[in-house]
């Protein structure tokens, strides 16, 4: 093999590796309705939404009460599952291990690994929701994950999700953003050191939707991901220049992790999103036409391999909420994205791990070619070409 060839080989393997960056994988919640006539029918079936959300070609779902008819739906899927676990569970998981480990024989054990089980949350925006079970969070995460290691089940990490309005001080600048007090010291710290030793994540639910409601300077572009050229912020501090909201969110975490001692723990998105309807007269920017706006920029910005200005890789999941309409969410309904009858309201590729896998396949390949073929250069003989 001549040299020239060779060294197209090795250039060519430079820039697949350039190109095969790990991308967030991105997700949808799907938490099945149980008093309307819709999720009685056939089209609901949890086999049905299986397939449903794989044609959608969602790498991850998202189940926030564990259904186990849900979870076995998606075995052999080789579609991730964050479960989830209702915050009334959260004080009995805490009490002692033998509750952990009767939910795990009930929710885990099951179907794992033909359910790809991939991390479990315990309880879900506690501060708002159950402020007084958030005591409990860490000691039921420490029993369900020791649960889980004493079962021999070592690669599902146990977490739990906050909000970040309940627990970020400000959004601007980024670079201020520290964790609210006494929450920070006395809840958040103790379970992050826990997530840095297992190795888990920590997950926020996190809408610029509700951002631009509460800030009325910022621009309805900001928030969309739209190129123009107001369409920014600059933090002053780090000297970053931010093109949309929520990278700044994003960051404004990313900043009070660091703060904590703790910024190198991955980050996931639990929830986001942007509602086509609201449920009064003043949410005229819940539509459509913005809601589809905000998914197409989310995904695109995803896909682009950028992160954020603080963290190059960015967040490691993204769950968009919801899968279907009909769920009240912070005083908007509609935040599905598909309708009750399962059709589609948008048209959105929410596809990019497999072709991330392709590039390392293909780099992989070429990277075996650059030896094999170095070495007979090197050495004469070998693979005639």
């Amino acid at each position: 093999m001549s040299p020239p060839c060779f060294l197209f080989l090795f250039f060519l393997l430079l820039s697949l590796l350039h190109g095969c960056t790990s991308l967030p994988s991105i997700g949808v919640t799907y938490s099945p309705p149980s008093t309307t006539p819709e999720a009685a029918s056939s089209s609901r079936l949890p086999d049905h939404v299986a397939e449903t959300i794989a044609s959608l070609r969602f790498s991850y779902v998202r189940i926030p009460d564990s259904d186990p008819d849900l979870i076995r739906a998606f075995a052999y899927t080789n579609i991730s599952l964050l479960l989830g676990i209702p915050e009334p569970m959260v004080p009995a998981l805490a009490s002692n291990r033998s509750a952990a480990l009767s939910w795990i024989y009930r929710h885990v054990l099951p179907f794992y690994p033909r359910s790809k089980i991939s991390l479990i949350s315990v309880g879900n925006d506690v501060f708002n929701s159950s402020p007084d079970v958030s005591p409990f969070v860490l000691p039921a995460i420490r029993n369900l994950h020791f649960a889980l290691v004493d079962l021999g089940i070592k690669k599902i990490p146990v977490s739990t999700t906050f909000s970040f309005f309940n627990i970020i001080t400000t959004a601007f600048p980024p670079s201020a953003a520290q964790f609210q007090q006494p929450a920070g010291d006395l809840i958040l710290n103790p379970l992050l050191q826990f997530l840095e030793n297992t190795n888990s994540s920590f997950l926020v639910n996190l809408y610029p939707y509700n951002m631009y409601k509460l800030n009325c300077e910022i621009p309805i572009g900001f928030a969309l991901f739209q190129d123009h050229p107001l369409n920014f912020r600059d933090d002053i501090t780090t000297g970053v220049r931010y093109r949309n909201l929520f990278d700044m969110m994003v960051d404004a975490v990313i900043s009070a992790l660091a703060m904590s001692g703790h910024e190198n723990v991955p980050l996931i998105v639990a929830e986001t999103g942007w509602p086509s309807a609201g449920i009064d007269t003043g949410e005229v920017d819940a539509t459509n036409f913005y809601a589809e706006m905000y998914l197409k920029g989310l995904v695109h910005h995803l896909k682009s391999g950028l992160g954020t200005p603080l963290r190059k890789e960015g967040v490691s999941e993204l769950y968009i909420y919801e899968l279907f309409d009909g769920h009240l969410k912070g005083g908007s309904k509609n935040w599905g994205i598909l309708f009750q009858n399962m059709t589609q309201k948008y048209k959105v590729d929410y596809s990019g791990a497999g072709d991330a896998e392709k590039k390392n396949f293909v780099a992989l390949v070429v990277f075996f070619l650059v030896v094999i073929l170095g070495r007979d250069l090197l050495f004469g003989g070998g693979i005639p070409l």
